[in-house]
């Protein structure tokens, strides 16, 4: 019985790869198991325009809900994969149950990193930005006037300062390297974006770390600086980055360095598993390189479905990124 194409993960990546293969008309079955509880949506909105409350999370939904079965693809939202039996080609889900594959893609994202308790990331009043609940939850709280610390000069912690001027919060962020955006801008880029801030009123402190943050009953109220000062904050967003969702790969005895290991084909070490999107790592100019992009994620997400559909053409990585600053 062909059992088809079965998708961990439901983002961006995930979604490219079975619209892809359904516009080359392939007719196998194809089933999507997702961990949120929404249909596939566009992620990059949510710290922008949808927690600024200009775009309804409809309008973020890649697809309406009905496009799924009309087009045969089996979308199972809430759904937590616990394993792979590799050898019986079936993947063990969190309620005991398992979907059997012929072919796997591997398209399960990655986390933000967090705080360690030890400094006070267990606090409430801090958080991060990866899906809608966090975004709900940040919308919640933005309000006029809160003194907001943002740890992290990337673009997700820009872009999230640039939306809480907009929203009347006061803004200090700090970043431990010696400029902001120093592992994906150059110089130039990184002082265009620094000056925009700070002409819209964002304190920012390069060469500034964090040592701990102070909170009381379980509420964060200050901030202990690298270089000892102290500051009152209302709320703390964490923006240092992400790590891969490795780890399924990882107990099913893939290759996983970083993210999981792939060819120029996105095959794993299983030949029958494919890996995209954020939690693959992929081979680019002689070394290697994981991509945290909406683009790549739907690049390389049509490339797979073409090569499953009988294409040979290997995928070549296209390493550009863009925000949305103001």
């Amino acid at each position: 019985m062909t059992q088809g194409l079965v998708i961990v993960g439901a983002g961006q990546a995930a979604f490219s790869t079975a619209s892809k293969l359904r516009s080359l008309k392939d007719e196998r079955p194809i089933t999507i198991l997702g961990v949120e509880a929404h249909a596939p949506y566009q992620r990059p909105p949510l710290s922008k325009k949808y927690l600024l409350g200009e775009m309804s999370f409809d309008r973020l939904l890649l697809r309406p809900d009905h496009w799924y079965a009309d087009n045969q693809v089996d979308l199972r939202l809430s759904t937590w994969v616990e394993g792979i039996d590799r050898a019986a080609k079936q993947l063990l889900l969190q309620d005991g149950s398992r979907v059997g594959y012929d072919q796997l893609v591997l398209a399960t994202g990655a986390t933000p990193r967090e705080l360690p308790a030890d400094i006070g990331g267990g606090h409430s009043g801090v958080y991060t930005v990866r899906n809608k609940d966090d975004a709900d939850r940040l919308c919640d709280v933005m309000k006029p006037g809160r003194r907001l610390l943002i740890i992290g000069g990337g673009y997700i912690g820009l872009e999230a300062a640039a939306v809480a001027r907009h929203l009347g919060l006061e803004v200090t962020l700090i970043e431990m390297a010696e400029r902001i955006l120093a592992r994906v801008a150059s110089k130039e880029t990184a002082d265009v974006i620094h000056a925009a801030h700070i002409m819209h009123g964002v304190t920012i402190r390069e060469r500034m770390g964090l040592r701990r943050l102070i909170g009381h009953d379980g509420k964060v109220e200050r901030a202990e600086l690298s270089d000892g000062s102290v500051l009152d904050v209302d709320l703390v967003i964490v923006g240092i980055g992400v790590s891969p969702n490795d780890g399924l790969a990882a107990r099913a005895g893939l290759a996983v360095r970083n993210g999981i290991v792939v060819d120029r084909f996105a095959r794993t070490s299983d030949p029958d598993i494919y890996a995209v999107g954020d939690c693959a790592l992929q081979p680019w100019e002689g070394s290697e390189i994981r991509l945290e992009s909406v683009q790549n994620a739907v690049d390389q997400g049509d490339a797979v479905a073409t090569i499953l559909a009988g294409g040979d053409q290997p995928y070549q990585p296209k390493p550009w990124f863009w925000s949305d600053q103001y």
